[in-house]
């Protein structure tokens, strides 16, 4: 049963066969509700084969995901931090969300070089020959 898409932004929608939910025991707390119930969700979401990313979309993610994501591009989230499947499962499709919005951002305006200013260097060489000064004084006199 395929899920619900999950929508990224206005340009980014990743249909519900995309993403392959697992259910898993959960440790934490729970009392006897974690030895019996699968709270735990994996979420599996193909990267490198996925149609609704560009390029540069699926790059970024990538990196970002880290250990996360397998050798073949695969991205695999786990999440129990709550004690309902629904809850976890929310909470994994969000983490999803999360990480595809980052890789999705634009990259940071490039640096532009500047020269330092002619009253910061200044103050550079004040301040260095000071030291310098410093540390003449803390040698041993001249003996004469």
């Amino acid at each position: 049963m395929p899920s619900e898409p999950l929508y990224i932004n206005e340009t980014i929608v990743i249909a519900g066969w995309e993403l392959t939910e697992q259910f898993v025991l959960a440790g934490g707390p729970g009392g006897q509700n974690v030895n019996k119930v699968s709270t735990a969700v994996q979420l599996f979401f193909n990267i490198v084969a996925s149609p609704s990313l560009p390029e540069r979309v699926k790059t970024n993610a990538l990196k970002l995901a880290g250990r996360r994501a397998s050798k073949d591009g695969v991205l695999m989230i786990e999440a129990n931090r709550f004690r309902s499947q629904d809850r976890n499962r929310e909470d994994a499709r969000e983490r999803l969300k999360e990480l595809i919005l980052k890789a999705a951002a634009p990259p940071p305006p490039p640096r532009k070089k500047t020269k330092p200013t002619r009253g910061s260097i200044e103050r550079r060489l004040k301040e260095k020959t000071g030291r310098a000064e410093i540390k003449r004084l803390r040698t041993r006199p001249e003996g004469d």
